[in-house]
C-alpha cells in the first residue's frame, strides 16, 4: 500500500536546487548585480546540507522499516542506482563532449581529468580518491549519498529493533551534527563547504543520519501540533544564534534539521502552500536541475561569455531558461524512463523483492 507523498518535502528541493544554480553563477554577475545580493547567493552551497537531511528523512520514510535482510538490501540498492545513476551517466557523456570540444580546438581541458573518469562512472569520486572537484562538480554530493546508501543496510544490522524512548531518539538526532561541527572546528574549517574532497563525505553521512532519525521522530509526532511549533522555535533560535556568532558548522545544520522536521509535521495539512502543482513540479525535476546546471553554464561561458566575471544580463537570463528547459527534458526524457526500465528489469529477475511492488512516496524528494 502506498503512503501519501509529503509534497512540501519534494517542493523545497526545487527551491534549494535553484539556490545552488545561483551560487555557481554569482561571480559571473559581478559587473551588474549588487554586492549584498552576491553575498546572499554566496551561501547557496548550504542547500546541499538541506539535501542530505532530506535524503536521510525520505529514505527512512520509504525504506527504513524494510531494510533488514540481504534480499531487501539488494532491492534497495538497485532502486537507488536506478534513481541516481542514469542521469549522472548522461551528464558525464555531456562532459565528455565538452572535453572533446576543448581538446579539438586546442584549449586545455583542466576540469576533465581522464584518469579520474572511472571514479566518476562508479560514483566514488568523493570518497577520498581525489583532491579537487572535476568533471561535473555538483556530482560530488551524489557520490557521497551513494556511500550513505551502501552503508545503510549495514547500519541496520546494529540498529536495535526495540523502540527507543522518544527523549533518547531526540538526543541521538543531535549527535551526528555535533560530531560534524566538532570535527570541522578541530580541523580549522569555519564553513560547511570547506574542502569538499576531504570533508564532503563526512558532511553527507552525518546529515543523512540525522535526517533518518528526524523521520523516526516525525512518525511519533506527526499529529502533535505543539511539536511542530517547538521545532519552528528551535530552528529560528538556531538561525538567530548563527547571526550573533555561533559557527555556521553548528548553527545551520541544527536550524535546518529543526525546520525540516517542522515542515514535515505540517506537510499533510490541507491547502499547504508548498503543495501547489507548479512548485511541486520544480521539486520533481530538481535532480535534473542540480546535475545539469553546472555543465550547462560551462558551455554557455564557452560560447557567449568573454569576461567570466561580467556576463551580460541577457546571457544569464538565457542560461536560466536553458536550465529550466533542460531540467524538464532530462527528467521526462532520461531520468524517469531510465528508472522505470531498470526497475522493470529488476522486477523480472527478482519477483520476491519486497521493494518491487512499492512505489516511492516521493521520487522528487530523492525517494
Amino acid at each position: 500500500m502506498n503512503r501519501p507523498e509529503l509534497r512540501p518535502l519534494t517542493s523545497i528541493r526545487g527551491f534549494f536546487a535553484w539556490a545552488v544554480v545561483l551560487y555557481h553563477i554569482r561571480l559571473a554577475c559581478l559587473g551588474w548585480l549588487p554586492l549584498p545580493v552576491i553575498h546572499v547567493l554566496a551561501k547557496g552551497y548550504l542547500a546541499v546540507d538541506i539535501f542530505f537531511l532530506l535524503s536521510g528523512f525520505v529514505i527512512w520514510l520509504n525504506y527504513g522499516a524494510r531494510l533488514r535482510g540481504r534480499r531487501a538490501a539488494a532491492g534497495f540498492l538497485v532502486r537507488r542506482v536506478a534513481r541516481i545513476w542514469p542521469l549522472h551517466a548522461a551528464m558525464l557523456m555531456f562532459a565528455l563532449a565538452l572535453a572533446g570540444l576543448l581538446l579539438a580546438t586546442g584549449r586545455p581541458a583542466w576540469n576533465f581529468p581522464f584518469a579520474e573518469l572511472p571514479l566518476h562512472i562508479l560514483l566514488v569520486q568523493n570518497w577520498g580518491f581525489s583532491h579537487a572537484l572535476s568533471w561535473n562538480d555538483p556530482a560530488w554530493s551524489i557520490s557521497c549519498e551513494w556511500a550513505a546508501y551502501l552503508l545503510l543496510p549495514l547500519v541496520m544490522l546494529v540498529v536495535p529493533k526495540r523502540r527507543l524512548p522518544t527523549a533518547v531518539l531526540a538526543g541521538a538526532t543531535m549527535v551526528p551534527l555535533l560530531a560534524l561541527s566538532a570535527i570541522l572546528h578541530a580541523t580549522g574549517n569555519a564553513t560547511l563547504g570547506a574542502d569538499i574532497p576531504r570533508f564532503g563525505l563526512l558532511r553527507c553521512l552525518c546529515e543523512f543520519a540525522c535526517g533518518a532519525m528526524l523521520c523516526a521522530l516525525w512518525k511519533r509526532w506527526r499529529d502533535n501540533a505543539r511539536a511542530e511549533i517547538g521545532c519552528v522555535v528551535a530552528g529560528v533560535a538556531a538561525l538567530a544564534s548563527w547571526a550573533i556568532g555561533v559557527p555556521e558548522t553548528l548553527a545551520f545544520p541544527f536550524a535546518s534539521a529543526a525546520l525540516l522536521l517542522a515542515l514535515a509535521l505540517g506537510a499533510e495539512r490541507v491547502g499547504h502552500p508548498l503543495s501547489g502543482r507548479a512548485i511541486h513540479w520544480l521539486g520533481e525535476i530538481s535532480y535534473a536541475t542540480y546535475l545539469s546546471h553546472f555543465l550547462l553554464f560551462f558551455a554557455v561561458k564557452l560560447a557567449l561569455v568573454k569576461d567570466e566575471h561580467d556576463a551580460a544580463p541577457w546571457v544569464i537570463a538565457l542560461y536560466l531558461l536553458m536550465v529550466l528547459a533542460a531540467s524538464a527534458a532530462l527528467y521526462h526524457g532520461v531520468e524517469r524512463p531510465a528508472q522505470r526500465w531498470m526497475l522493470r528489469r529488476w522486477k523480472n529477475r527478482a519477483s520476491s523483492d519486497p521493494f518491487v511492488a512499492h512505489t516511492s512516496t516521493s521520487l522528487g524528494a530523492n525517494g
